[in-house]
């Protein structure tokens, strides 16, 4: 797979994820792939129970994707993950092998004020 196919297919499912289409959304991952949270210390193993962990969870999900960098076999997608609304800022680290992902690793982050001490250094982006 090319750069260019890797990613149509990573937009592809990131907007799969952002519709709740689980079916497409798993197309990406192979049938042995592993899906790790560190912050939970959580591990997935296996496309079918990844697929599974995000069927069965219970809030309304939107996903916006803020930018995907990456190439040949290590990708990283900048996302909004909103959780009923509520937005958590995300990075997702996809590791490809023969055309789909083997390892994926999701960290999160809660939005923050910001520091007073930095107001005349920076630019506010939102």
């Amino acid at each position: 797979m090319d750069d260019l196919m890797v990613r149509t297919a990573l937009q592809r499912h990131w907007d799969a994820s952002d519709a709740n289409d689980f079916e497409t959304e798993h197309e990406i991952y192979r049938e042995d792939a592993v899906l790790d949270y560190p912050q939970s210390g959580e591990r997935i193993r296996g496309r079918r129970n990844i697929q599974q962990s995000r069927f069965v969870q219970p809030n309304k999900k939107r996903f916006t994707v803020r930018r995907i960098i990456g190439s040949g076999d290590l990708w990283v997608t900048e996302f909004v993950l909103s959780y009923d609304g509520i937005p958590s800022y995300a990075v997702s680290i996809m590791e490809f092998r023969e055309g789909l992902v083997a390892n994926e690793t999701q960290y999160f982050a809660d939005r923050f004020d910001p520091s007073p001490s930095r107001a005349k250094l920076v630019e506010r982006t939102n």
